[in-house]
């Protein structure tokens, strides 16, 4: 008899409520697409603990949501554990990468940068919307659609 392993995903930001839920609802909704929604455990959290127990931003939200994602998650912080529950903790950016690697116990879970996935390496680095306009949003969307499927072809 053979087990499947679950291969396991963390998405994570500064604060948990913009771009890491929505990596975590493109992401998934990748995976549930292309039928392979048994094989992953996904799931965001933030490096800082400002937003916890909060839902996503709303602008995050309403633009998700117009591109058919469903950002359902609350905001959480990364923890220790995490290192172990994760076999991929994904960085938006270069700080909350530092910061994640700063807490990395140096074994577990493998640490990076969302924007190693994409196609376009225009971006570094997934920017933070928060203190924008609409555009940044769509602009993140963007980002993690290209970013997200490239992911999902290897993992």
């Amino acid at each position: 008899m053979t087990s499947k392993i679950r291969k396991s995903v963390l998405f994570v930001c500064m604060g948990n409520i913009c771009r890491s839920p929505a990596a975590e609802g493109v992401f998934r909704k990748l995976v549930v697409d292309a039928g392979r929604d048994h094989e992953f455990q996904i799931d965001s959290a933030g490096t800082h603990g400002y937003h916890v127990g909060h839902p996503p931003d709303s602008r995050m939200l309403a633009a998700a949501r117009a591109r058919g994602y469903l950002l359902d998650s609350q905001a959480r912080r990364l923890e220790p554990a995490d290192f172990d529950r994760f076999g991929l903790i994904v960085a938006m950016d270069d700080d909350n990468f530092d910061n994640i690697r700063a807490l990395h116990p140096g074994a577990g879970a493998e640490v990076v940068r969302m924007c190693d996935f994409r196609d376009q390496r225009s971006e570094t680095e997934v920017p933070d919307p928060y203190y924008g306009g609409a555009a940044g949003f769509e602009q993140v969307l963007d980002i993690l659609e290209d970013a997200c499927a490239n992911l999902l072809r290897q993992v």
